[in-house]
């Protein structure tokens, strides 16, 4: 399902409609543990790349996302009182 010429493979981000961004999302997030500790160097920015684009995709288009006030910094800090 790579595009043609896309470096790092997978389809572009942006091509993609937000139930399928959601799924690579959750997808890429699965995997991520155990290619840090099991995959090779040029598996593991492969995979920093693309989590990346698709991170950085899905915050474009959803700027305004609810933030939790407990994963904040303040949040965070009141949780320590």
């Amino acid at each position: 399902m790579a595009e043609a010429g896309r470096k790092g493979g997978g389809v572009d981000p942006a091509a993609l409609d937000d139930p399928h961004l959601i799924k690579e999302l959750e997808n890429i997030h699965r995997t991520r543990h155990e290619t840090l500790l099991y995959g090779s160097p040029d598996a593991l920015a492969a995979h920093t790349s693309r989590m990346a684009a698709l991170e950085n995709e899905y915050l474009r288009r959803h700027p305004d996302r609810q933030v939790a006030a407990g994963r904040t910094r303040a949040g965070a800090r009141a949780r320590e009182c």
